[in-house]
């Protein structure tokens, strides 16, 4: 048996091994408010005693808050989205940690509100 050593392993270049720049840092907060459209009338805003915003569908099966230091008697929750589910399909909720890039949060945020449509 002979054993071929010229494609042992992997190969790569020093290029690929190069380090990345990641997006890091929260952002602004501001960029994911701005995606919920204030005028037409279809969610509900809440600013809290402790600067959390919550934000609700005018049906109520939508909500979205945002907790600067984290959202209270839970860990590492600084943005959370939820919809509710039907009787026969179940919702779903996503959450991120605080110090999540709002660029990802809106990016996230834009899906789940372009799957809206009314009945």
């Amino acid at each position: 048996m002979t054993v071929e050593l010229s494609s042992a392993g992997f190969r790569t270049t020093i290029e690929r091994l190069r380090l990345r720049s990641w997006l890091l840092g929260p952002g602004q907060p501001s960029e994911v408010i701005d995606t919920f459209p204030a005028a037409n009338g279809d969610f509900t805003f809440v600013v809290d005693d402790r600067a959390d915003t919550h934000i609700a569908s005018a049906d109520g099966r939508f909500y979205f808050g945002y907790f600067p230091g984290g959202r209270p008697g839970a860990e590492h929750e600084g943005w959370v989205i939820a919809v509710t589910g039907t009787a026969k399909v179940p919702g779903y909720r996503i959450v991120f940690d605080p110090h999540t890039p709002a660029r990802l949060v809106v990016a996230t945020l834009s899906e789940v509100l372009a799957t809206a449509a009314p009945r």
